[in-house]
């Protein structure tokens, strides 16, 4: 026997840091929620893709089959038969679990992702090993956050493709409008930005109660609040823009978002239409000289989605930020 003989390998040992195994573990822990996720975004993406494709192609041969023409318009054509049905409802999928998504992240914050584990003690259990609490809130917002807008993204993409088509049914006859609310959340960053709003906000009802059940109540509350409150600040983020007609004319017909419409007096003063508006010398017996409507050409898309999506994530900054404070007053010098 050699002194080589009696030299031994030492083992060679490969650390993990601590951020990796926040999140290696997390993944693990909610691996049941991510999987549904993907699955979700799968099932809204095929819907889509199908819609773009052989949906489109068997609702506009069922359309010009039937005599209906895009540039002649005909009220018959509205509800052209089942391919038109079927198109329809691929999209309307789509549109639906895009929409569903910021009161799924919310209360899956809220519930199992923060609440549960304050609850159980897995957090506290955290904090005592490898990270403390705040690189824990950090992973278990990061991660997610990455899979929320990946995600939403994509769909986004998707829709803004299919609405963009030529050949798309759901464009040329007109089933919706630029400025609907799930078109308008669906084809620009707002979608995206909804999600990570949720996020935050379940992650702070849960750092808030400590406990999965009234966390996920009072996340999905707040996300359902904050899609409220944002559509009907929609339309005043942006300067609009004002049509007056004449009383001959009425009040005009266009395809873009309605703020507001009434009435002119000589004076310039706005008025609300009378209840009379229509009978003989109605409008002149009430001073009426015009009517006006205020409104959001298709042109002020971007800047109504850009104005939304900056106070949607403001929301979510002051949500996390506050979830962070509260974190560290709870658990003092351990963050």
């Amino acid at each position: 026997m050699t002194a080589l003989d009696a030299v031994t390998t030492p083992a060679v040992t490969r650390r993990t840091s601590p951020s990796r195994g926040l999140v290696l573990a997390m993944l693990r822990l909610h691996r049941t929620a991510l999987l549904f996720w993907l699955g979700l975004v799968v099932v809204a993406a095929g819907a889509l893709l199908w819609a773009m494709g052989p949906g489109a192609d068997a609702a506009w041969t069922e359309y010009t089959d039937i005599g209906c023409d895009p540039a002649r318009p005909d009220p018959g054509c509205d509800f052209p038969g089942a391919a038109n049905s079927r198109y329809e409802t691929a999209v309307a999928v789509g549109i639906g679990l895009v929409r569903l998504l910021p009161l799924l992240a919310g209360a899956w914050a809220g519930g199992a992702l923060i609440g549960r584990e304050l609850e159980n003690g897995t957090a506290q259990l955290a904090w005592t090993q490898s990270a403390g609490p705040a690189r824990w809130l950090a992973a278990k917002l990061a991660v997610p956050a990455l899979l929320l807008v990946t995600g939403a993204l994509t769909l986004t993409l998707l829709h803004r493709m299919l609405w963009l088509s030529d050949r798309a049914p759901i464009s040329f006859m007109q089933w919706r409008a630029w400025h609907d609310d799930g078109i308008f959340e669906i084809n620009g960053t707002i979608a995206a930005a909804q999600a990570l709003a949720a996020l935050a906000l379940g992650a702070l009802a849960g750092v808030l109660l400590r406990r999965a059940l009234p966390a996920l109540g009072v996340a999905v509350l707040a996300v359902v609040s904050l899609v409220y409150v944002a559509d009907a600040l929609r339309p005043h983020l942006w300067p609009v823009q004002t049509l007056a007609t004449t009383l001959e004319d009425g009040t005009p017909s266009l395809d873009s978002m309605i703020v507001e419409t009434g009435a002119l007096t000589a004076s310039g003063a706005r008025v609300p239409i009378p209840s009379c508006s229509g009978e003989p010398g109605c409008d002149a017996r009430n001073g009426i000289t015009h009517y006006y409507t205020d409104y959001h050409p298709a042109s002020h898309f971007w800047p109504l989605q850009l104005m939304e999506t900056g106070l949607l994530l403001a929301v979510a900054a002051l949500a996390a930020a506050t979830a962070f404070v509260l974190l560290r007053r709870r658990t003092g010098a351990a963050v």
